[in-house]
């Protein structure tokens, strides 16, 4: 626990309890939505958002979370009224913001790339007493967004037709989410990066959906996951000196491996026992049709 004495190790790990806890709470709503890969794209946007900052003399985090806002409500809009199809949206979105970035870095008299190599890859150890506030700042309007509104944005994502008729301002929750997404993609990357925020949104709730059938169980565990895999990152790279952000991203492709080899007899069980259960009714059915026949010749 010898970590646990140094201020940056502190203010590191509560930043990754943060991030475990915002990213797979935002990432189910994308990976109900079939959406998994709109953090990357947000992500390539807030890096024109963090050059920004470097260029104006602001604090990248806030021009980043400005800046990703804009991209993920121009991505809706574009989705909602553009002829384009989605993917290409998120294709502009990719190469539009890492160029933006590197042109406006380049720009600035106090920024070069290495300021950017830093939020591209993450950077825990060098958070700053600064950086935790405003983490925990964002970080609270994610989770209040997440879980006081999980049922009008679980039913936009299941069926944004039945959503619509039963009175939901779709539109509006849709922008909110992607806003929220944006949001989170700031928050995390100070930790994982921008380039592995996707997979911290993403992998933990692909691992909970193995051993899950209820999605206020499967936010739970993903939860769960994404704390657990952050902690267990951060302390890793200080041991060992080695990236935070790819450290928390291999633990967690390694726990959605070892989740879905133990989930996996589980899950042939099921299956086989809703295989029996209907051929137990579809025969109850036929029995009752025969029954219901010889009565009727009778």
């Amino acid at each position: 626990m010898e970590m646990l004495d140094y201020a940056f190790m502190q203010r590191a790990l509560l930043a990754a309890v943060l991030v475990g806890v915002t990213a797979p709470a935002v990432g189910i709503y994308l990976v109900q939505r079939r959406q998994a890969i709109m953090g990357d794209g947000i992500g390539h946007v807030a890096l024109t958002g963090v050059a920004l900052g470097f260029l104006t003399g602001n604090n990248p985090v806030w021009t980043a979370v400005a800046v990703a806002s804009l991209g993920a409500v121009l991505m809706e809009l574009i989705r909602w009224y553009g002829k384009a199809r989605g993917d290409l949206a998120l294709a502009m979105l990719f190469y539009g913001g890492m160029a933006g970035g590197v042109l406006l870095i380049n720009m600035s008299d106090t920024g070069s790339n290495a300021n950017l190599t830093s939020y591209l890859f993450g950077s825990i150890t060098t958070v700053s007493e600064g950086d935790v506030r405003t983490i925990c700042v964002l970080a609270a309007f994610v989770i209040l967004i997440t879980l006081g509104l999980r049922r009008q944005l679980f039913a936009i994502c299941q069926d944004e037709e039945f959503a619509r008729v039963t009175g939901l301002p779709v539109r509006f929750l849709n922008l909110l989410l992607a806003v929220t997404a944006a949001v989170t993609v700031t928050v995390a990357m100070r930790v994982v990066g921008l380039l592995l925020v996707s997979a911290l949104m993403v992998v933990p709730v692909a691992a909970a959906q193995q051993a899950t059938r209820s999605f206020g169980m499967t936010m739970a565990l993903s939860v769960t996951i994404g704390v657990l895999v952050t902690l267990s990152g951060t302390s890793y790279s200080y041991y060992e000196d080695v990236p935070p952000g790819a450290s928390i991203v291999v633990l967690a492709i390694a726990v959605f491996a070892v989740i879905t080899a133990l989930a996996a007899p589980l899950t042939r069980r099921r299956a086989r026992r809703a295989a029996l259960e209907e051929e137990r009714c579809a025969l109850e059915v036929a029995t009752h049709r025969v029954s219901a026949t010889g009565d009727a010749r009778v």
